[in-house]
């Protein structure tokens, strides 16, 4: 089963971030990544902005924990398998292709 990865975006302007007169190169590779990705491997990564999809913010409970302990600096998120695996940069297209292959990790408590 392919890993799940989401991505908790810091507040934009509009989803991606694509829009207005100066497009941030971070947010262009960033898409460019999720696209290689999904064509390359068939993993899609889902994108969540805090204005719009708060509740998937509200649905992880390690995403919810950085939010009320660091506020939204801490963003941009990414989870995968549920579990938070960078905080406050964008994650690169090598790091992706990583995550998605990986197994679903151990969560403590869990039994083997």
């Amino acid at each position: 089963m392919p890993a799940k990865i989401e991505l908790f975006d810091p507040p934009m302007c509009c989803p991606g971030g694509l829009c207005g007169p100066a497009i941030d190169p971070v947010l262009l590779d960033l898409n460019e990544a999720i696209l290689r990705l999904k064509k390359e491997k068939g993993i899609a990564v889902e994108r969540y902005l805090l204005s719009q999809q708060g509740k998937k913010f509200m649905e992880n409970p390690e995403v919810l924990a950085l939010l009320q302990q660091h506020g939204t600096e801490i963003l941009p998120a990414t989870a995968v398998n549920g579990h938070v695996v960078k905080t406050k940069n964008f994650p690169t297209y090598e790091e992706l292709k990583q995550w998605a292959s990986e197994p679903a990790p151990i969560t403590q408590g869990a039994s083997a």
